[in-house]
Order: C-alpha cells, then structure tokens, then sequence
C-alpha cells in the first residue's frame, strides 16, 4: 500500500513539475505576439492541404490541414518523433526574403523548417497555454531560397500558421 501511495505522489509530483515548466496567459510570451495572435485569428483564412506548394510567403495567416504522420510524407524526418494518435503535415514555399520570421502557430505541435536540405535551428522560441489563438512562436533566420515548414506531433487535424517578418 504505501508503494502505491508513494507512485501516485511521484506521478502527481512529476506532472506538476511539467505543468509548472508551461507557462500559462498571453502575457508569458518572451516577445509581443499581438501581430501573430492578430494573425492566427483572422477570419478566413487560406485553407491548405498538407503537401501543397505556395508560391510566396502568404501575405496573411494559413490554416494547414494535417494528416496522420504515416499519410503525412513530410519531406524530411521531423527533429522530434511524433507520438501516437496525432497529426502532421507541411507546405512548401517557393520563394521568400531573407530575414529573421516568427512562425507562430494556434496549436501545440513540433515545427521544422527544412531549407537546403537542412533542418533549421531555430533563433528563439516562446509559448504559453491558455492564450486564446496562439499556442507557441519559433524565430528563424530564413536566407532567399525556398523552404518546408513542417509541423508535427499537433493533437488536432488543423493548425492556423502565421510566417511573419520581424518587425
């Protein structure tokens, strides 16, 4: 019996510790998000498929649908291994600016983005839970050369995405 009570208080201990490492609200961001959170909210966004290709960085926010990562076919292996029982899916863009960009999405998800055959490690990143339309924003340093965004490990089918200059 008190082996039992012993694992529940490491249990409870243990998601406590990851509950307190997510910070919770808006204002947890380590940055401004009030553009991509703008973003991510706007009413009709472009709905995309996953695979699909974009000629430019869209001038607005994007909805991706998403797949099981099976059906998936992201170009590349994604950095983090998806966890069973969610989605996964990617875009291409075929040319953007160089520059520093926020990729912000609604939901949680693992991002790649993978541009001249390489993953890129992102410059920053910041999210936080309970913040209505906005879940998590990665910074890259993007060069003029097309690129994939993928997103995996998302607990739902579709994911809002904003790519957006730094401003």
């Amino acid at each position: 019996m008190r082996a039992l009570i012993f694992l529940a208080a490491l249990a409870f201990s243990a998601n406590s510790a990851l509950a307190a490492e997510e910070p919770s609200g808006c204002d947890k961001f380590k940055w401004p998000i009030d553009r991509e959170r703008a973003a991510l909210t706007a009413p009709d966004l472009t709905k995309l498929t996953s695979g699909s290709d974009q000629a430019a960085l869209p001038a607005s926010a994007i909805t991706l649908a998403l797949v099981v990562p099976s059906e998936a076919k992201l170009p590349s292996l994604p950095e983090r291994a998806p966890k069973d029982g969610t989605f996964a899916g990617f875009t291409s863009v075929k040319s953007a600016k160089a520059g520093l960009y926020t990729i912000s999405l609604s939901i949680g998800a693992w991002v790649d983005v993978v541009q001249d055959g390489h993953v890129l490690k992102p410059v920053a990143f910041s999210g936080a839970t309970d913040c209505s339309g906005i879940r998590k924003t990665v910074k890259y340093e993007l060069s003029a050369q097309p690129f994939v965004l993928q997103i995996s490990g998302a607990r739902e089918n579709t994911v809002a995405i904003a790519i957006l200059p730094v401003q």
